[in-house]
């Protein structure tokens, strides 16, 4: 009877520790308990311990459940915050891609001309501010948006003088331009737009730096061994309409520009450059008299009036390295073909290097009346004037990064000071200070 009790009891209590093993509620478990306790399966002393133990359990399983309905939610929380990011990351993928560029510039600048009494001298200080942004669209394609000062739309500055009143000042669109480059092609470059230059310049009697092509344009490069071979062509829409007949292209005064070019590397410390360009402006004898000089005449700032233009460019640079101080020559000569009497040649060169952090480049130039195009030369020597000879000095210094001094010093000797005046001397004291990030 004593071994059937015994086999009793520990039946009952596998069967408690099963149902503790297994889900239940704390009502079952306890109701069991004290089943066991009343027909003298356990002790006193058994059903306190189970008792014990079961209040254990129960407080172990719901700190489990607690926790485990935590985990939840934070799976949840953390599932929907990725989501939330995913799709924000989405719509802000734009961003990680873009570059943002920029500069800011002060200018104090003076300028003497003896050609032109009491309002030929000048003295003001400016600001030119510059910001762009730079995506890529996806491997193949690129965007450009530059904004920039200016004291009105002359292609030629970005400049803002700094006087009415504290005012408040005028901001462009500068650049906007889409760059296809397909991976099939590897550096050919198509672009449409308001652009930067897409061809290579040694100096300035040509275009002015601060211009900015408008149209389309294609550009491509090559190595050859140590030989890069360069290139590019382009269609751009200066007026439309300019003979009043009509606004299909064969009556807009146009550009289409040409040049081919290599780099040489001759030895590791001596590299040259040499190309040639071709500038040939369509129906800019068409123009008629309704048309003003301000928006579509390129017979201005001394040239010849109705003067007509195809310019053929040469340019070269030497860069030598090796020596104390780096070294580059540059120049380039162009000849205006079109033009109505013998004052069509222009030409440039220079001398540019490095020392002890300071920046020296000076140049010489002479650029007959009608060698360039009056609208588009640089805007700085002579006042922007063609039919203008002289030196251009620049020194410049970065005293941290990112941020420097300059000085440039411009002495012309100009045939047309102004459209009616000759023979002055223009001198300009340009001094600058400029960030750029």
């Amino acid at each position: 009877m004593r071994l059937a009790s015994t086999k009793t009891a520990a039946a009952l209590c596998g069967g408690l520790l099963l149902a503790m093993s297994v889900p239940a509620s704390a009502a079952v478990d306890a109701k069991l308990l004290d089943m066991l306790k009343a027909n003298g399966s356990i002790s006193p002393a058994q059903y306190t311990e189970l008792q014990a133990e079961l209040a254990s359990d129960q407080k172990d399983q719901q700190i489990a459940r607690q926790a485990q309905r935590e985990t939840n939610e934070q799976i949840a929380a953390t599932a929907k915050k990725t989501n939330e990011l995913s799709t924000f990351d989405q719509k802000l993928a734009w961003a990680a891609k873009t570059q943002f560029k920029g500069d800011v510039r002060f200018r104090q600048e003076t300028v003497k001309n003896d050609g032109v009494s009491n309002t030929g001298d000048q003295d003001r200080q400016r600001i030119r501010v510059r910001l762009g942004a730079y995506t890529e669209i996806n491997p193949q394609v690129d965007t450009g948006i530059r904004i920039a000062t200016g004291s009105d739309n002359d292609s030629r500055s970005t400049n803002q003088s700094l006087d009415n009143n504290f005012t408040k000042k005028d901001i462009w669109l500068d650049q906007g331009y889409v760059d296809y480059h397909p991976t099939a092609i590897k550096d050919l470059h198509l672009i449409g737009g308001k652009m930067p230059q897409p061809w290579v310049s040694t100096g300035d009697i040509i275009w002015d730096s601060d211009i900015s092509p408008e149209g389309l344009a294609a550009t491509y490069k090559h190595a050859l061994g140590p030989v890069e071979m360069f290139g590019s062509a382009g269609h751009y829409t200066l007026k439309d309409n300019v003979d009043g007949e009509g606004k299909q292209f064969r009556h807009d005064l146009r550009l289409y520009a040409g040049q081919l070019g290599a780099r040489f590397a001759i030895t590791d410390n001596l590299k040259m450059t040499l190309g040639g360009s071709v500038y040939a402006y369509d129906n800019d004898n068409d123009i008629n008299n309704t048309c003003a000089a301000a928006t579509c005449r390129l017979a201005v700032n001394g040239n010849t009036a109705n003067e007509q233009f195809k310019l053929y460019e040469g340019f070269g640079q030497l860069d030598i390295g090796g020596l104390p101080m780096p070294l580059s020559l540059y120049g380039q000569i162009v000849t205006n073909d079109d033009a109505s009497n013998d004052q069509d040649m222009g030409w440039l060169a220079g001398v540019k290097t490095k020392f002890y952090g300071f920046g020296v480049d000076y140049n010489y130039r002479d650029v007959q009346r009608n060698a360039v195009v009056g609208a588009f030369t640089d805007s700085d020597f002579a006042n922007g004037f063609t039919g203008s000879r002289g030196s251009k000095l620049k020194v410049s210094y970065e005293i941290d990064k990112n941020f420097s001094l300059g000085a440039t010093y411009l002495m012309a000797d100009s045939d047309y000071t102004n459209a009616t005046l000759r023979d002055s001397k223009i001198n300009t004291l340009q001094l600058d200070a400029e960030a750029k990030f």
